[in-house]
């Protein structure tokens, strides 16, 4: 995870309540740093437990700024930050038809999953066999079995509930897959990591009838996407 400085592997310690207070203190801290404004964000950022998304030895770091490893090839769960630097500008909300590209630890999900409500739905996607099943369990055991979860080529979308209101694509590419764009709705939008001269850019594209309107939000530092679409 070049970039960022991993801490140290240890047991777990803290309790569930330490954990809800750190919970509330980073909803609170990422609002002051203006990453989070939409309230329904916010609810479900102070709901999803983080922790259960974090492999045991590095799950008393749930709360720091830094990405934390997962079971699989160089897969990571984002630092909390990150969600809401997607998610707002995405302008995710109540009844969307969400597509995740990228599961990871399947925390993004049940962020997505609490904020399109029980009349939205979120779809995602996972390459990796070892982060799908992680993320699955995960997600399971907090009760979240109305997603639907995909194991194959994120790049290469899932037509069968095409098409989506919002795409988030979680690894950086060298270009937006062109089936994504394919399956978003017109209207909707898209938000990507994007390598543009050895830098990654976060993309957000609008999609109208005519075009696709093309705004960059800030530099970003992602593992490289991977299938048919997959970054070098």
């Amino acid at each position: 995870m070049q970039g960022w400085i991993i801490p140290p592997p240890k047991e777990p310690a803290k309790s569930k309540e330490e954990f809800k207070k750190e919970r509330e203190e980073k909803v609170r801290w990422l609002i002051n740093q203006c990453f989070l404004t939409s309230n329904r964000i916010k609810d479900a950022m102070l709901k999803v437990p983080r922790e259960e998304f974090v492999p045991p030895l590095y799950r008393d770091y749930a709360y720091l700024e830094v990405p934390l490893p997962l079971p699989g090839k160089k897969a990571t769960i984002s630092c909390p930050h990150s969600y809401p630097l997607f998610y707002e500008p995405l302008g995710l909300d109540k009844g969307h038809k969400f597509l995740e590209v990228g599961l990871g630890s399947g925390y993004g999900t049940a962020l997505a999953r609490e904020i399109v409500g029980y009349r939205g739905l979120v779809v995602s996607i996972e390459i990796d066999q070892l982060t799908f099943e992680f993320a699955r369990k995960n997600l399971k055991n907090l009760g979240y079995a109305d997603i639907i979860l995909v194991r194959g080529d994120g790049g290469l979308g899932y037509p069968a509930m095409s098409p989506y209101d919002r795409i988030c694509i979680t690894a950086a590419c060298i270009e937006i897959p062109p089936p994504l764009i394919e399956q978003l709705r017109t209207g909707g939008r898209l938000i990507a990591p994007v390598i543009e001269h050895g830098v990654q850019n976060l993309v957000l594209l609008e999609k109208s009838e005519k075009r696709i309107i093309r705004k960059v939000i800030c530099e970003v530092l992602y593992i490289p996407l991977s299938g048919k679409y997959g970054g070098k």
